[in-house]
């Protein structure tokens, strides 16, 4: 059996800290070693504990949560950030990836899908919610790429196995900051088959995320 992915949590309602560490347990690999109320208990706590992940919320008494992930930083070093909150502010994603979160989720998110982001995240990899890949796009648009480990702008090139019509259309979809239901919506098809085809996509561009493909189609459009 793996050695299990240790978590901390910060938020401020002991409730949701409750929920989420019955949630989380129920996955073998997902191990909470920690929680704090707020960000001056998480930055005692946390250096003693250096979790893998840190599940942050924004919305915390005396500082924002994304104010406090450079202070988090520097007391774990190692530590993974993920933002977990119901902000859809743009500003603030834009604010939470240029700190250094490797993740923005919100917390309407699915419990498997979170402890794959938890997953993702522990082997480096940057997380975005789907609803939040439009005001992605318009950070790195307006702002410029925010800085690691928010994946830069990938070069243009013309994959060798050329995107059939209907995945164009999906990943226009995606570089729109479209989830799945909205692209099935949108282009009448089953959700289950927008994943597919998300799929696809990724293997023929040679990405490894959705965040990835948001921003090559959006560079590729920008160049057109």
């Amino acid at each position: 059996m793996p050695t299990p992915i240790t978590l901390f949590l910060i938020d401020d309602h002991t409730l949701l800290r409750r929920g989420l560490v019955a949630l989380l347990g129920q996955h073998a690999d997902l191990r909470v070693v920690g929680e704090a109320g707020d960000a001056g208990e998480a930055l005692r706590l946390v250096p003693q504990l250096a979790p893998q992940v840190i599940l942050l919320d924004n919305h915390l008494p005396g500082v924002r949560g994304v104010d406090a992930i450079v202070g988090l930083r520097e007391a774990s070093p190692a530590s993974r950030i993920l933002m977990l909150t119901v902000s859809e502010d743009g500003d603030d994603l834009a604010t939470a990836l240029r700190h250094g979160a490797h993740g923005y989720l919100l917390k309407t998110i699915d419990g498997e899908l979170l402890a794959e982001a938890i997953r993702r995240a522990a082997r480096g990899e940057p997380v975005v919610s789907p609803e939040m890949m439009g005001k992605l796009i318009a950070a790195f648009q307006v702002q410029g790429a925010p800085e690691a480990p928010a994946p830069a702008p990938l070069p243009v090139e013309e994959p060798q196995t050329p995107l059939s019509p209907r995945e164009e259309e999906v990943l226009r979809e995606i570089a729109r900051g479209a989830s799945n239901k909205e692209i099935a919506r949108t282009l009448d098809i089953a959700e289950t088959t927008v994943k597919i085809h998300v799929q696809h996509i990724l293997r023929k561009l040679g990405l490894s995320s959705r965040v990835q493909a948001a921003v090559y189609a959006s560079d590729r459009q920008r160049q057109e």
